[in-house]
């Protein structure tokens, strides 16, 4: 059973939140291109590619498995959102910005594995 990822709107959503993060870390102190660059920037494009990786998959466990490890990567992005405002790398509104489509995406990406795996 193959899955359109396109149709997606949690897809959507963590697509957007790549770009919106490779903008944002794009100003960030060349010390870090490293450090929180990289590893934002790695967990970002690890939420989309896990949706797109699970829609491949022939079961719906499986698709649910892909979702969760999606919304874990996701949950990192959060966590080093906050960690790059806090230490001043990531001002205000950028952070307001990428806070909110944080907020969406993992809002929609939890609803979708709620009703494909339960409450």
């Amino acid at each position: 059973m193959s899955r359109d990822h396109r149709k997606l709107r949690a897809f959507e959503l963590a697509d957007e939140l790549v770009i919106d993060v490779y903008r944002a870390t794009a100003r960030f102190p060349p010390a870090e291109l490293y450090g929180i660059v990289s590893q934002m920037r790695r967990a970002a494009v690890s939420v989309p590619t896990n949706i797109v990786e699970g829609c491949a998959r022939r079961t719906q466990k499986e698709f649910v498995h892909f979702l969760v490890t999606a919304f874990a990567s996701l949950r990192e992005v959060g966590y080093l959102i906050g960690l790059s405002h806090r230490l001043g790398m990531l001002k205000d509104p950028a952070a307001d910005q990428l806070v909110a489509r944080h907020a969406e995406a993992a809002r929609v990406l939890a609803a979708v594995i709620r009703k494909l795996d339960g409450p």
